[in-house]
């Protein structure tokens, strides 16, 4: 992963802001003083269910465009109002966790839900912690939503994280700033930290020893103008289809390179992928790069669970990568596919058996077997994203014959994928 030249020749794409960050930068300017800008945020399903969610407890919001730069009139870190009617949270898993620790450290009540899917997935590994700290919660439906939060006054928290869950990290940082309470955390291994980052660039008293997170109370933070990162897990998806060209380039331009988030990138240079990235400096604490691929013949790998965290949405299409690889590849310590938006676990293994690829998963852990045959079959993407953009990858494998249930759930992440994924191929 040197850095490298940009060659004159290849094709550039330049993938969606990325959702991590375009989420954390709505939220922060939500409780900002002051108008904060947010230039090439994503605009996709999520980050839109992020945004009414928000306008809904008092922040104005300009509209999510293409292209557009969106702007916010914060409320400040108390500012916040009681909805009028139920905060709907979409598929996104990010918005309702993080305005549970939002709401927890607010003085008013609020119902929160979301579509079918978003109501299965466990919401306790957020509100017991939450709960610690004094905020009350009436479950509707189990560990899930539709739930109330009744947020006000808050206690410091100490707080031994089960997972390495960067979703349920933030919300505990974020119930602490708004409840203007210290929170002190410890990992079992490093999560993602755009939260981290985002903070310490707004001056929020932020100390990180090894796997240990402290925050310190704070009355403000400032209103801020950023442009937002190419979305790294988006764009795994075209680096996959990129390795699997028969020639040529591809350049991802201005891709967030968070090293807590860029596991997938090692994986592929243990498995011998041609992948470079070139430095381009910093927005709100993110590194940001370009990531030049050329096609390159694939050979197994093996991904410990102290690894998962930094890649757990690029395990699709590793998957992926890995059944067109020379040899069998192990995915050790992926328990947490199993309560994505589907049972992302379970589905891999499946669909890449019904297009003809020797697959097994098993409690946490997932087997693919590479082949040079051309893949064949029904895949079923039970409306997740991002086993839909995998398997688009694998169907544009030469030769492929691959069928996909859906392709519209990709608009919950990657608005554009289809029409990228062509360029990237060479079908546009």
């Amino acid at each position: 992963m040197a850095a490298s030249g940009r060659p004159l020749s290849a094709i550039r794409v330049r993938p969606p802001g990325d959702k991590s960050v375009t989420h954390r930068a709505l939220v922060l300017g939500a409780l900002a003083e002051g108008e904060s800008r947010l230039e090439r945020p994503l605009t996709s399903l999520d980050a839109r269910s992020m945004a009414g969610a928000l306008r809904a407890l008092g922040t104005e919001i300009s509209p999510l465009r293409e292209g557009a730069t969106v702007t916010l009139r914060g409320r400040g870190l108390r500012g916040l109002r009681a909805p009028r009617r139920s905060l709907h949270c979409g598929n996104s898993g990010t918005t309702a966790r993080f305005l549970l620790g939002v709401l927890a450290g607010s003085p008013l009540t609020a119902r929160l839900t979301g579509d079918a899917s978003l109501r299965t997935r466990p919401m306790r590994r957020v509100t017991v912690p939450l709960s610690m700290m004094g905020a009350r919660f009436d479950e509707l439906s189990g560990d899930g939503l539709p739930l109330i939060v009744h947020g006000g006054p808050l206690q410091p928290l100490t707080y031994d994280l089960p997972v390495a869950a960067a979703q349920v990290k933030s919300a505990l940082l974020l119930a602490g700033l708004v409840g203007g309470v210290p929170v002190r955390l410890t990992e079992p291994a490093r999560s993602r930290d755009h939260t981290e980052r985002m903070l310490t660039a707004l001056g929020v008293p932020l100390e990180r020893n090894g796997r240990d997170l402290a925050l310190a109370p704070t009355d403000r933070i400032p209103a801020f103008q950023t442009r937002i990162p190419g979305d790294l897990s988006s764009a795994a998806f075209l680096v996959g289809a990129a390795l699997l060209r028969s020639d040529g380039d591809v350049v991802l331009e201005e891709v967030g390179i968070n090293p807590t988030r860029a596991g997938a990138l090692r994986v592929l240079e243990r498995m011998g992928a041609d992948v470079t990235v070139a430095a381009r400096g910093e927005a709100l604490g993110e590194p940001v790069g370009d990531v030049l691929i050329r096609p390159s013949a694939l050979a197994a790998c093996e991904v410990s669970p102290e690894e998962v965290p930094s890649m757990i949405d690029e395990i699709p299409i590793l998957a992926v990568l890995a059944s067109r690889a020379r040899g069998r590849s192990v995915f050790h310590g992926v328990a947490e596919l199993r309560v994505k938006e589907s049972n992302r676990l379970e589905l891999i293994a499946r669909n890449l058996r019904a297009v003809g690829v020797t697959a097994e998963a098993s409690g946490d852990t997932l087997w693919v077997e590479g082949t040079d045959r051309p893949p064949a079959g029904r895949v079923e993407t039970a409306r997740d994203h991002r086993l839909a953009m995998a398997f688009a990858v694998l169907g544009a494998v030469r030769g492929a014959r691959v069928e996909l249930s859906e392709m519209a759930s990709v608009a919950v992440s990657y608005p554009t994928f289809v029409d990228d994924l062509r360029r990237v191929t060479g079908a546009a």
